[in-house]
């Protein structure tokens, strides 16, 4: 903090005519005792030095310098149990406080100011913008940054997670919103860029490389704890923080978006270059403008692919909600092809469903004609086996159904009253007691059971009985083979009379 004139002239005047010592200074005129010194330090006015008193620290001073020298960073708890064993029996508060003022200090690092030329460079980093309730989820918001070092324009895009298509859909539309390509991008060591790094040996993300491979540019990390070296987007997060999203409302992720890309080609393109005041990064971006590298003929394929498994529901789930699929996707291997806005599911090459993105948690997102198919399907299998027996039976029975269907009727029912009559009436009857029920335009069973009892009673036949026995009774009654009574009848010879020439 920069002290007023008059105060460091009033603090020099008291500290060397008044001779007031620097606490005296500080308590008076309500200044820390740092400040205080750093005056007449700057003003170089002798500090008037009174002999200190004897301190219990001062035997161990030696020692706790040796020790902070070949251990800096050991802790004042650590030190003060070392010299407890070696006699000390000062507080810790206060051995705390002398520990401050003997261990080493770094010493500064002075940094060179980076200049880059026009059209070289980019620098790119995510920053973390509280987060949205939407339903249910709590979801991140992100902002991808990219930065001309050059003319330090700003591209700002939000998004609601900082995965990799995020990240790369970041860099189309900045690059598209620049109209060209710098030769480099700078990265810190960021997950979408470095996936591990060992010293100078650097494994980068595969699509990060894909995507630099498409547009003919660098993928260059920043050195380890060397974030100077990306100090223009570092600001450029902090400028935007400060002018743009502080105290800002908006509707939705769309609606911020839109009033990002209006700040970034107002406010923040009209603010003053800082290499030459007298133009404005608006200025100095027309002037790179022209050095950037020309965008490829075809944009970059985006999209999050995710490979997902379809259980025996017709559903997958993909980023905490389930998106329906057509019934015969079952037991299958899907991949998911996803944007901001939409989640497409393929079957190889082929889309079989497309949906709009939910952003909620624990939702289900169905396709009508999904649930319409599969309930369809369900009906058409419990009626499958008597559809089939009536169109045997009785083939004017598909006519009935079909007019039944035009009126709305339950096909279920109607299958299984007409599958009733057939077992109790037989075939024939029922064709042409469902004919007669066509004739008469009344396409329901209770007709159908109408013409068959009016065909009973003019033939004076008896009213069919339907007689089901448990399937233990049928098995006994089982049809038996009567045997041949011939034998019976024959007389055995020993039993015969005898012949009449015999001599009885």
């Amino acid at each position: 903090m920069t002290l007023a004139p008059d105060l460091v002239a009033q603090i020099v005047r008291l500290h060397t005519v008044e001779k007031w010592r620097v606490g005296t200074i500080a308590r008076q005129l309500h200044v820390h005792r740092d400040a205080v010194r750093r005056v007449l330090a700057g003003n170089h006015a002798p500090v008037h030095a009174w002999p200190l008193r004897a301190s219990r620290i001062d035997p161990y001073r030696p020692f706790i310098e040796a020790t902070l020298a070949k251990f800096p960073t050991l802790t004042a708890a650590r030190l003060h149990a070392m010299v407890a064993e070696r006699g000390y029996v000062g507080g810790a508060s206060h051995f705390r406080h002398l520990v401050s003022t003997l261990r080493p200090r770094p010493i500064p690092e002075a940094y060179l100011r980076l200049r880059t030329l026009p059209g070289e460079q980019a620098q790119v980093d995510w920053a973390h913008f509280r987060h949205l309730q939407i339903g249910r989820a709590r979801r991140p918001l992100m902002a991808f940054v990219m930065v001309l070092s050059h003319c330090r324009m700003v591209f700002l895009r939000f998004f609601l997670d900082a995965r990799i298509d995020a990240f790369l859909r970041g860099h189309l539309e900045a690059f598209a919103g620049f109209g060209g390509v710098t030769r480099v991008v700078l990265y810190d060591n960021l997950k979408s860029a470095v996936l591990q790094r060992h010293a100078d040996a650097i494994r980068f993300n595969p699509a990060l490389l894909a995507l630099a491979a498409h547009y003919r540019f660098e993928p260059r990390p920043v050195a380890p704890a060397r974030g100077n070296e990306k100090g223009r987007v570092e600001r450029a997060i902090r400028y935007a923080r400060d002018s743009f999203f502080a105290g800002r409302s908006f509707t939705d992720l769309d609606d911020l978006n839109a009033q990002a890309q209006a700040w970034c080609l107002g406010t923040a393109a009209d603010r003053r270059w800082p290499e030459d005041g007298a133009w404005t990064v608006r200025q100095a971006f027309e002037a790179e403008r022209g050095r950037l590298r020309a965008l490829p003929e075809h944009a970059f394929a985006l999209g999050e692919r995710v490979a997902v498994t379809v259980g025996k529901t017709p559903y997958v789930r993909f980023d905490l909600n389930d998106y329906s699929v057509p019934h015969t996707q079952v037991r299958r291997t899907l991949a998911v092809l996803a944007d901001e806005h939409t989640v497409r599911i393929l079957m190889g090459a082929s889309e079989v469903a497309r949906h709009a993105r939910c952003w909620d948690r624990g939702q289900q997102v169905e396709d009508a004609a999904h649930v319409e198919q599969l309930v369809e399907h369900k009906r058409a299998a419990r009626a499958h086996r008597a559809c089939d027996r009536l169109a045997q039976a009785a083939p004017a029975s598909a006519t009935l159904l079909e007019r039944a269907a035009a009126r709305g009727e339950n096909l279920g029912s109607i299958t299984a009253a007409l599958a009733r009559l057939l077992e109790r009436y037989g075939a024939g009857a029922l064709q042409l007691a469902v004919l007669d029920a066509l004739a008469r335009g009344v396409p329901h069973p209770n007709a159908v059971r109408l013409a068959l009892e009016r065909a009973r009673e003019a033939a004076g036949q008896p009213p069919p009985v339907a007689l089901v026995l448990p399937e233990h009774v049928a098995r006994r009654d089982a049809p038996v083979r009567p045997h041949a009574l011939d034998s019976y009848d024959r007389t055995p010879p020993s039993l015969s009379s005898p012949p009449e020439n015999s001599d009885a």
